[in-house]
Formats: C-alpha cells, structure tokens, sequence
C-alpha cells in the first residue's frame, strides 16, 4: 500500500468512526478463517462494518478526533467494527458472536464521547437496538387507540347483553 492509498484509508476511516454512534475494538487471533467469514457475514447482515487496520493507521484516523481516547487500545492486531446509525449492533454481533467463539477478545469500545469498558460493550449488546424500540413505540401507539375503542363499544354491547337476557326471561 502506498502513501497516497494509506492517506486515503486514513481519512475514509476518520469520516465513518467520527460518524458512528459507537465504535467497538476488538481482536480476533487465532479465530479460524471459516470463522472470521462467519463473523462478517454477521456483521454484514446488520448492517455494521468491521475491519482490521495498522494500528499506525487507525491512531492516525483517530488523532485529533474525540475517538482519540482510544488510542491506548491498538496493542496488537485490532479490528474496528462500528455501525453508521446504530450504537447496539457492533456490540450485539461481537458479544453473540464471542458465545461461539471464545477467542475473540473484546478490547474496548467508544460510546458518547468517551471510552467505554468490555463490561459496558456487554452491557450495550443487551439494550434494544433502533428497530426493537420503534417496534415497542409503535405498540404503545396502536395499543391506547384499540383500548379507547374497545372500551366505547362496551358500554353498547353490555347494554345489549343486558336486553337480550331481559327478553329471554320475559318470554
């Protein structure tokens, strides 16, 4: 790689982590290359990104950046997985993925601002991502309308019930 395609993966890098909610480092020696495909395929399919780049390279991307807090983190090979809109899916992938595969080492992670330990990257794998939350949102938004309306057709329908058992004993 030469100086001009490192500048330009160097900046690339610096526009996306900046933009991302969360960013989350971790390590992967000794996971199998069947493994490693399995694993980005999974981030793949959520959507998050994750590569492993020259330490040099990533502290580089980040200097300057409130990301820079990191920078002790890129000891050894270190991959960098981050989502452009959503701060639970590295982690949710890494953590599920980590079950499976033990030697995958959650390093650290960055979340509002500031560093954020592997107790914490944990912690944010079990909170509900984007979709879940619109998902419940659009539950309590449907559920109180359904229940105003079932609640004005029983006055109705117990009446109802009231004159169907008037006229059943009457006649």
């Amino acid at each position: 790689m030469n100086k001009d395609e490192k500048a330009k993966l160097v900046e690339e890098l610096r526009e996306a982590l900046t933009a991302a909610p969360s960013v989350v480092l971790a390590s992967s020696v000794g996971i199998g290359a069947n493994d490693m495909n399995e694993l980005r395929a999974k981030i793949r399919a959520s959507g998050a990104r994750y590569h492993i780049v020259k330490n040099t390279l990533a502290k580089r991307a980040i200097e300057g950046t409130d990301l820079a807090e990191l920078a002790a983190h890129f000891v050894g090979p270190t991959a960098i997985a981050w989502h452009p809109d959503e701060a639970v899916a590295p982690a949710k992938v890494l953590v599920d993925f980590r079950k499976k595969e033990e030697k995958l080492e959650i390093k650290a992670g960055f979340l509002n601002g500031g560093v954020i330990s592997v107790s914490d990257v944990n912690t944010l794998a079990t909170m509900p991502g984007k979709d879940e939350l619109r998902a419940k949102l659009l539950s309590v938004f449907n559920g109180v309308p359904t229940k105003f309306v079932r609640t004005l057709a029983a006055g109705p329908q117990s009446f109802l019930t009231l004159l169907t058992a008037r006229k059943d004993s009457i006649g």
